[in-house]
């Protein structure tokens, strides 16, 4: 579970991620009323009203197999009477509902899923809709540059337990970490690869880029292409040296690999493109 807030006309707006889905703070919401009544009272006026029950029940039809239709029908009944009020933990104790709920503690309130929260900000004010609708696509833009982003990252390590097992198990068996410097061996394998793929090493990559080697490293600035075939290379230069190749001939057989596999991807990216 995970919290983003957003920013919609002043108001910082939480929106919670629940088994992967989006849900938005209607208390947050509510808000925007603030001053002409209490925000419980806000959601209470919203919640009984039987347009907003069918919504409600609606979806829960269509995305929640607990939900327990004989109790909904009974709150439709009702809905009409001048004396019928409804909280919404009444309303998801009596019904299993999962599109609303009550959040306790930090970041407390009232939360519905995304589809259900535009629909209560449609009944606050079309126009803050619009804004929360724009300022939540905004976010979930940015969720996705950095989902491509920590992709990326991830194909570079994919492989890296496979390859530093293979050095530890088969060039520095035993070996002891100060004696030794076996962190030398370990950044010199890594610096074949870059060699192949950047054509430079990770400290000569450093050297000439003070000021960004402080909070990244050669790989982040790496193409999805080159990481794509620098995680790849880690895997055969593992088979590699347990074959017991120098490194001389590792070199070698990865920098062909490396070429080859590179002109492919590259190859069937310019097709993409020109495809679109």
């Amino acid at each position: 579970m995970t919290n983003n807030v957003i920013v919609v006309q002043d108001i910082p707006i939480n929106i919670s991620i629940e088994n992967e889905e989006d849900y938005i703070c209607i208390t947050d919401i509510a808000k925007v009323k603030i001053g002409k009544s209490k925000i419980d009272d806000i959601i209470r006026n919203w919640l009984r009203n039987r347009s907003t029950l069918e919504f409600l029940g609606t979806w829960e039809k269509i995305y929640n197999l607990n939900f327990k239709p004989a109790e909904f029908d009974g709150f439709i009944r009702e809905s009409g009477l001048h004396t019928f009020t409804l909280s919404v933990t009444e309303w998801v104790e009596k019904t299993n509902a999962k599109g609303i709920y009550v959040k306790r503690g930090k970041y407390g309130g009232t939360y519905a899923h995304k589809d259900i929260a535009f629909e209560f900000a449609s009944a606050i004010s079309p126009v803050f809709k619009l804004y929360l609708i724009k300022e939540f696509q905004r976010l979930k833009n940015l969720e996705s540059n950095n989902i491509q982003w920590s992709a990326k990252r991830l194909l570079t390590k994919n492989n890296y337990l496979i390859h530093t097992d293979a050095i530890k198990n088969y060039i520095l068996p035993n070996n002891d970490y100060y004696k030794n410097k076996k962190w030398l061996k370990y950044a010199e394998e890594a610096d074949i690869l870059n060699v192949i793929i950047f054509n430079t090493t990770a400290k000569e990559w450093r050297k000439l880029n003070p000021e960004l080697s402080k909070t990244s490293n050669i790989r982040d600035f790496g193409t999805i292409n080159e990481l794509t075939v620098l995680s790849n290379l880690e895997t055969h230069n593992a088979e590699l040296i347990k074959e017991g190749l120098t490194k001389e001939e590792r070199f070698d057989r990865l920098s062909q690999i490396a070429k080859y596999q590179l002109n492919i991807l590259n190859k069937a990216e310019e097709v993409n493109q020109l495809s679109i």
